[in-house]
């Protein structure tokens, strides 16, 4: 009980609903009323059969409980499935019972059970990725131009803009949707194929079967069953494992510009949200601990999924098992960080005037870089590179301001005369203008991703 609080708390109660247990038997029961329905319709079983056996494909007939309980034993959740389904159909048509699950094997009606399963729990993600994503284009409307201090291994670096930070942080989750829709147009496919994958019980009719069951489902129709081949799939989740990654770097870098230090951003701070139990001042990021927490899990289970793929000749042993409980923990975290990072950022305090005083406070070491640019015109690169890393190196140690060192400097040195005028000094310290090529990138970046992001709804909403 406790490990499935944990999990819950860390996910969505709508997306733990999609991988429950009564949704998963559902589309088990789907599976076989789509079979029945399929195989009637071109003579394998009587209509009759298939009326019957479509008839109680309801869940809420029947035990889950006892069937989940029976599957451990029997080594197949579906085994007990098709057990107890067959008895039920026989309580109305003794004769009809024969065709339940006919020509069909048990990973048939798994495999193809956790596809109709992904498909929702990939349109919640879908969702909640959409939302964060237009919460993060409104802030860099808003706030984006707004200097900011960029880090390059965990040290102050130069100034850069807020809408360059979120252009970085939009750009991997508009490809990721993309992508995500890419691969789910071949990975969600009907698994159709019979004990070993030749759909020999249903003669000549076992592919015609199949595109009617693939029809009826909403699915793709395979060229063949892919038991054992498990690249499509696997790649799906591979997919999601990623857009993990990508959540993760944008809740890392959220939870650094929001420690207190630092406070450039906030994540909101509704009542109950973010607080202490022993401390009434903290505001803690629970929106990037969520995401954290799923950036961290995912790639072990998508460890999981690379080595169950090596599996045993036309059915695997143990490996396909093991894919199976690994599957829906990644969904599982991909729809908690998308969702916890959706409503973070729909709320972020934004403190720009903080993102300024950080800036500020760097005594203008930031914009070495300017001034030995600068200088380079008369003193040449590497002269000037050396000049300027003193004068850095003298700032950090008396703690005083880059520009006032490389004023005094150019007044009082002769070998420096012309090289740079104070009016010249000084605009190299303006913030605004050392943000200007980061904010030409980030609009030319925001616009491209904005219109890809566009396209794809659209192509979407059109498919």
């Amino acid at each position: 009980m406790s490990a499935l609080a944990f999990e819950g708390f860390l996910s969505t109660p709508e997306m733990i609903e999609v991988f429950g247990e009564h949704s998963l038997i559902q589309a088990m029961m789907d599976f076989e009323a789509a079979l029945a329905h399929a195989q009637a319709a071109v003579g394998v079983i009587p209509q009759g059969a298939a009326s019957a056996i479509g008839g109680v494909c309801k869940v809420e007939l029947y035990d889950v409980q006892a069937i989940i309980a029976a599957s451990g034993r029997a080594g197949s959740l579906a085994i007990p499935l098709v057990r107890k389904l067959t008895e039920t159909v026989a309580l109305f048509d003794a004769e009809a019972a024969r065709y339940v699950h006919w020509g069909s094997t048990s990973q048939d009606v798994i495999d193809t059970a956790m596809v109709l399963v992904t498909r929702k729990a990939l349109g919640l993600i879908e969702r909640n990725l959409d939302a964060l994503i237009a919460a993060l284009f409104d802030l860099a409307e808003r706030e984006g131009d707004t200097p900011l201090l960029a880090h390059t291994l965990m040290q102050p670096a130069q100034v850069v803009s807020f809408g360059f930070k979120l252009a970085a942080w939009l750009a991997p989750l508009v490809r990721a949707r993309q992508r995500l829709r890419e691969v789910a147009r071949t990975a969600l496919q009907l698994q159709l194929g019979g004990p070993v994958g030749t759909l020999s019980v249903m003669g000549d009719k076992g592919m015609v079967v199949a595109a009617r069951m693939a029809h009826e489902l909403q699915l793709r129709v395979p060229v063949a069953s892919w038991h054992t081949q498990r690249d499509e799939w696997v790649l799906l989740g591979c997919q999601v494992g990623v857009l993990c990654g990508s959540l993760g770097k944008l809740a890392r870098d959220l939870s650094l510009m929001a420690q207190g230090e630092v406070g450039e951003l906030a994540e909101p701070s509704d009542a109950g949200r973010g607080g202490s139990s022993a401390m009434p001042h903290k505001r803690n990021p629970v929106a990037a601990m969520v995401a954290l927490a799923a950036a961290l899990r995912a790639p072990q289970r998508v460890a999981a999924l690379l080595a169950a793929m090596p599996q045993e000749h036309e059915r695997g042993l143990g490996n396909w098992q093991a894919e199976l409980a690994e599957w829906a923990g990644l969904f599982i975290s991909a729809d908690g960080a998308a969702k916890a990072l959706a409503e973070a950022a729909a709320g972020l305090h934004v403190d720009t005037q903080r993102m300024r005083e950080n800036i500020e406070r760097m005594q203008g070491l930031v914009h070495a870089e300017a001034v030995a640019t600068k200088l380079a015109a008369k003193l040449g690169k590497a002269s000037a590179h050396a000049v300027v890393q003193a004068w850095s190196h003298r700032a950090v140690k008396e703690r005083g301001h880059l520009r006032d060192i490389a004023l005094a400097a150019l007044a009082e040195d002769p070998a420096l005369a012309g090289a740079a005028t104070r009016q010249e000094i000084d605009s190299l310290f303006d913030a605004d203008a050392a943000a200007v090529a980061a904010k030409r990138e980030a609009r030319r970046q925001l616009d491209t991703l904005r219109a890809q992001w566009q396209a794809g709804k659209l192509q979407g909403e059109s498919s």
